[in-house]
């Protein structure tokens, strides 16, 4: 079997092929590595991943799950973007104590402060599974051989894990083509060490997410900590500085247009196989509603935070979260249209349905294939629109329903037992409602709830609502919940789960919140669940043919997999755009567009006053570049979520800056990219530097870094 491990879709008809587009499996770098060298890299495919070797990929770190990190000293200083560490920073402070709004360093190693649940887990070691994952499946049914590949996998798990402390996952690739057994190393000791203020961390807000010219220190700084042998521990006061393999020397060399700059990350997923069906459906019907549900919550969110400072200290995560995908998907929109990638998509299926059609051997199996594609998208996207509609509503929505979850998963074991809460139990249930409603604000979740419940039964078909949502009166049922349910009020919780037994439920019924919650799961379970896993199940059937016929009818294209949260590597250069017709950008920005946003007057543009005092002084220690603080640049590697906070590597392995968003013509990279328009963000270590020790204050922390000048 042909080992299909990277899947790349050539847009010949439209766009010129570059080396930059792709998101590559590090163990197969090899076969870039000449291409990667001639755009001016100096190192090797070993220097960048090693299983047996220290190498670059021992200094990559996946942050928290979602995020990259990189190790920065031989005390593993840890370095990731102010929004990837937005909710440790917030748990840190107070009105008291704002280390959000003013900024903080740790003086010492005492001071640094321990994260509950924030995990760093560096890759140990990937590896091409494929042969022996599919061992024993030819000619077996479907249903044969999940059985098979699910005992495959689960040994080879157990193999790789046995007598160390590893951890082991197999992912499928390319639609189950291929697969990878990925090793991984987790710490469990994560302390926080410092962060700019958020003037600094999120300059420009909302205004300038997701768009360039950029002027953001989208960055914060952690540690990793160990146990006296180096291994992972939870938190213990003896615990040390874990000593890593690796880590990257920071470059304040000069940098220059068209620079060679590498991306290692985390990317979360890209959808790059996308049918043109399924496209037209995401452009023109899910995302505009998906958008909608969230102008509302965030309608509500950003007034009240205008007006309280607690409730932005509450909230400004919640707000960060919701606003973030809700801006990429404008913006992933607006891109797709500018790119004509439906009529793209169109003509590609075109192209490989005749040359499917051009031999025996490829007409069986791959001629009809985007015929089949697109008619499952067109009859998949009633359930499809409506799980992703019920997603935004119950979890990224009216916050209550995190709580009615909550209590009905342990509701489900009590019924099991039939026995009444333990103390214990009831003590647990206490305490994590008194911690949601500490940063809870029953205003914002009534104005939520109303405004998106409204949208949410115009746009949802009957079979898919809850009975009580068909009813349509809406203020009843909001007052019902929020004036009545436990759900909203913490003495009215306490009381309750004070009693809690196996026949609970029976009273839950009666609680609006609980009662709607109930419903919306049950239509989910019997309507949306089952025709989303046989879109799902259909879909991935079909496009495991169509990839494996890209590779068996173009053999000569360079091929990539769609990013799946695993390990991947992507080169390009350090370059400016040109987007639009007329518009040119930059390959940098430097302090003095701050002080240009700041002088507009506008809320998301404000400064403490010691930066414009530094400014103003003059005041930049060693850390210009021809007379200038450079503060971000932008690069043509393909990124996206997931890549926050990885680093931006330059041509001899040495850390630029960290990645940290991409510009707003780029959010189509997702589906499809294009290496003139797509640009990746990059904070730069000029900046952050002159961030750390002349701003902050913190030399100590500046000065563990090995500099590169």
């Amino acid at each position: 079997m042909k080992n299909i491990a990277l899947i790349f879709l050539l847009f010949t008809q439209v766009f010129v092929s570059r080396s930059e587009e792709g998101m590559l499996i590090p163990t197969l770098l090899s076969a870039f590595e000449s291409d990667m060298q001639a755009m001016g890299m100096k190192l090797s495919a070993s220097d960048i991943y090693d299983a047996n070797n220290a190498s670059i990929k021992d200094a990559i770190i996946h942050f928290g799950g979602g995020c990259t990190a990189e190790i920065v000293s031989e005390k593993s200083l840890l370095l990731t973007n102010h929004h990837c560490g937005f909710s440790q920073i917030y748990s840190h402070s107070t009105i008291e104590n704002n280390r959000a709004k003013n900024g903080w360093w740790a003086k010492n190693f005492s001071e640094e402060l321990p994260n509950p649940g924030l995990t760093a887990a560096r890759m140990v070691k990937i590896e091409d599974v494929t042969a022996r994952v599919l061992d024993g499946t030819e000619g077996k049914t479907p249903q044969e051989m999940n059985t098979i590949i699910m005992a495959n996998i689960a040994k080879l798990k157990a193999e790789a894990t046995k007598d160390n402390h590893y951890e082991a996952d197999i992912k499928p690739f390319d639609f189950g083509n291929s697969y990878f057994l990925l090793v991984k190393e987790t710490f469990r000791d994560v302390r926080f060490v410092g962060t700019p203020p958020n003037t600094v961390g999120k300059f420009g807000g909302d205004t300038d997410n997701w768009v360039w010219p950029r002027h953001t220190g989208d960055f914060s700084v952690f540690r990793i900590y160990a146990d006296e042998n180096n291994l992972p521990a939870d938190y213990n006061e003896n615990n040390r500085p874990y000593q890593p393999l690796h880590f990257l020397p920071v470059s304040l060399k000069p940098r220059h247009e068209n620079d060679f700059t590498m991306v290692f990350g985390f990317p979360g997923s890209t959808e790059q196989h996308t049918i043109s069906k399924e496209l037209d459906y995401i452009i023109n019907e899910l995302r505009p509603a998906q958008i909608r549900m969230r102008d509302l919550s965030l309608s509500a969110i950003n007034a009240a935070m205008k007006k309280s400072e607690a409730i932005t200290i509450n909230y400004a995560p919640k707000q960060a979260r919701i606003a973030n995908a809700w801006k990429k998907w404008i913006g992933q929109i607006d891109g797709l249209k500018r790119g004509d990638a439906i009529t793209v998509k169109q003509n590609y299926e075109k192209q490989y349905t005749k040359d499917a059609s051009s031999k025996p051997e490829w007409k069986n199996e791959y001629a009809s294939i985007v015929d089949a594609l697109n008619s499952s998208a067109t009859q998949g996207k009633e359930a499809d629109f409506a799980y992703n509609m019920f997603i935004e509503y119950a979890y990224a929505g009216a916050e209550f329903f995190k709580l009615t979850r909550a209590l009905e998963d342990e509701l489900e074991q009590l019924e099991e037992s039939g026995e009444k809460a333990s103390p214990e139990l009831i003590e647990k249930l206490v305490k994590q409602a008194t911690g949601f409603f500490e940063k809870y604000s029953v205003d914002i979740d009534r104005e939520i709830f109303q405004l998106q419940t409204d949208y949410y039964i115009s746009v949802m078909k009957d079979d898919y609502l809850a009975d009580v949502l068909k009813k349509g009166n809406t203020p009843v049922l909001t007052k019902a919940i929020y004036e009545k349910s436990i759900f909203t009020d913490l003495a009215r919780y306490t009381k309750f789960v004070n009693k809690l037994s196996a026949k609970s439920r029976k009273q839950l019924m009666k609680d609006a919140g609980f009662n709607l919650h109930f419903q919306l799961s049950t239509v989910f379970a019997e309507k949306v669940q089952l025709g989303v896993q046989q879109y799902f199940g259909e879909k991935n059937y079909l496009m495991k043919t169509f990839v494996k016929g890209k590779y068996e009818m173009y053999p000569d294209h360079k091929h990539w997999s769609d990013a799946n949260s695993t390990l991947r590597v992507t080169y390009g250069k350090l370059e400016g755009s040109q987007p639009m017709d007329g518009m040119n950008y930059l390959s940098h920005t430097t302090i003095d567009g701050i002080i240009e946003k700041y002088n507009t007057g506008q809320a998301d543009f404000d400064l403490l006053p010691r930066m414009l005092e530094l400014y103003n002084n003059k005041e930049f220690g060693d850390y210009l570049q021809d007379g200038e603080l450079w503060v971000c640049f932008t690069g043509s590697n393909h990124t996206t979520g997931g890549n926050s906070g990885s680093p931006v590597i330059d041509a001899e392995g040495n850390l630029l800056g960290l990645n940290f968003d991409r510009s707003w013509e780029s959010t189509m990279s997702d589906y499809m990219f294009d290496a003139s328009r797509c640009r990746n963000i990059t904070v730069d270590m000029h900046y952050v530097l002159w961030m750390i020790d002349i701003y902050g204050g913190a030399k100590h922390i500046a000065d563990e870094m090995t500099i590169v000048r």
